[in-house]
């Protein structure tokens, strides 16, 4: 990963978490239909191939978590991080992790800081829809304690925990460059889950 990340020269004026949102749209659609077709809410064994694919993503996303330059930029970053809390649903639903890790397509590089930037976007985002999520997983006997701990709100609350990352990521200032690696980090990411999705679908 690039060690710094270079002033911003002649960067788009939209903020970065506006531009991101904008043109990841319809990657954004294409994740949602696929997450979807595993039923994931239709039963435990849906929400088990659904759990499947949080556990892969949230796996190739904690490094991120933990990097110092990022963590620079954006404070708190590590306290942010699902991955032990879905490590938590899947033991509470018995789901080997070993077996999980060989159903994993190959993990995409994360090849530079503004890419991770894109990446931690769709990951930040996942959890200010997980208010639904966690409603109907609660249908299935599972809760912010037991199964569904990776769907819970931070003590701050969805908006204003999303509101505080967001404004971290748009003060970052950005190389033209840069600011295209981070919009391809983040369809990368978009993609990334569309693929674990299918490969979570083709093995049920």
């Amino acid at each position: 990963m690039e060690a710094l990340l270079t002033p911003s020269k002649g960067a788009n004026t939209l903020p970065l978490s506006k531009r991101l949102k904008l043109e990841t749209h319809s990657a954004h659609e294409r994740v949602d239909k696929a997450i979807m077709a595993l039923s994931p809410f239709s039963s435990l064994k849906g929400y088990q191939r659904f759990l499947v694919v949080q556990y892969q993503f949230q796996r190739r996303t904690a490094p991120l978590y933990h990097q110092q330059d990022l963590g620079a930029w954006l404070e708190g970053l590590p306290e942010r991080c699902r991955y032990n809390a879905v490590i938590s649903d899947c033991q509470d639903l018995a789901l080997n992790l070993d077996d999980l890790k060989d159903l994993s397509p190959p993990e995409p590089d994360i090849d530079s800081q503004a890419a991770a930037l894109g990446w931690l976007y769709v990951s930040e985002g996942s959890n200010l829809g997980a208010a639904f999520l966690l409603k109907y997983a609660s249908q299935l006997g599972l809760s912010a304690n037991f199964g569904a701990r990776h769907l819970a709100p931070s003590d701050s609350g969805r908006g204003l925990h999303w509101r505080r990352f967001t404004a971290q990521l748009d003060a970052i200032s950005l190389s033209d460059e840069q600011t295209n690696q981070a919009l391809n980090g983040a369809r990368e990411a978009f993609q990334f889950v569309k693929s674990l999705a299918s490969v979570a679908l083709n093995n049920q």
